[in-house]
């Protein structure tokens, strides 16, 4: 059972992050200036011998990210660094309360379904497309026994840019990150509340663990209704797969905490 977890861990970055790495070292270091354009897809495509959707699917990703803006038939600039006005305190997730999150879920409950509408009538094709990737890559990676917490992060911040609104990016970026948790989590803490038990912790939902298949199965089902939805731009099945999907995350939650 290690041999294939040490064959992943020396798996190499995707293309896609080989992209996103190099102009995002570029923007901190200023080479890329804010309101500066990235060079065109064809250049980016040449530089690094991509394909276009290669490209497309890394800069979907740094505008999800809050570090690139996209103007349809114009081409992607550098998003000037915004003043912190953090929506939440600056508490690590894994430090964070059951209370905390279920309220921060409850607060999701109330904003991410309408998103979901908005998305399933705003969305491009190129951002169609990032998020089948993202759910391409949990299925893979919840059926390979990986961790799963990138991608669905992921899939819920494309989401959200593919609105077409900024504060829904940035509210829902702040919310989800403390309520999907993600690599660097501390893993020698269980599932948010739960009791302590002798021997090995109880494992987090987005940690590569059998015993979460179950529920991570669960999760890919809901996850595809929303993006089913989007992609026919049905709007009102969007917000209502999404209501479906962050509600069965609140009881998960709660139950494990239990």
């Amino acid at each position: 059972m290690t041999q294939p977890a040490r064959h992943l861990a020396a798996r190499p970055a995707s293309l896609s992050q080989r992209v996103v790495d190099a102009l995002s070292a570029r923007i901190e270091a200023g080479a890329l200036k804010p309101n500066e354009r990235v060079p065109t897809e064809p250049a980016l495509m040449q530089e690094f011998g991509v394909s276009r959707s290669v490209v497309r699917e890394a800069i979907s990703r740094l505008q999800a990210a809050g570090l690139l803006r996209t103007q349809q038939g114009v081409g992607s600039f550098v998003l000037a660094p915004k003043v912190d006005r953090a929506l939440l305190p600056q508490t690590p997730a894994a430090e964070l309360k059951v209370q905390q999150k279920l309220a921060m879920l409850e607060l999701r409950l109330s904003l991410e379904p309408e998103a979901a509408a908005l998305a399933a009538q705003r969305r491009s094709p190129e951002q169609l497309a990032a998020m089948e990737r993202a759910l391409k890559d949990f299925d893979v990676q919840r059926q390979t026994g990986e961790a799963t917490a990138e991608a669905d992060f992921r899939f819920h911040e494309l989401l959200a840019q593919a609105t077409g609104n900024e504060y829904f990016v940035h509210v829902l970026h702040s919310l989800s990150s403390a309520t999907i948790p993600r690599l660097g989590a501390q893993h020698a803490q269980g599932a948010p509340g739960a009791p302590a038990r002798r021997g090995r912790p109880p494992a987090r939902f987005g940690e590569p663990s059998p015993e979460l298949r179950s529920g991570k199965d669960i999760t890919a089902r809901e996850h595809h209704a929303v993006l089913e939805a989007i992609r026919r731009g049905d709007a009102a099945a969007a917000r209502a797969a999404m209501f479906l999907h962050l509600n069965n995350s609140r009881e998960r939650m709660r139950n494990a905490s239990c």
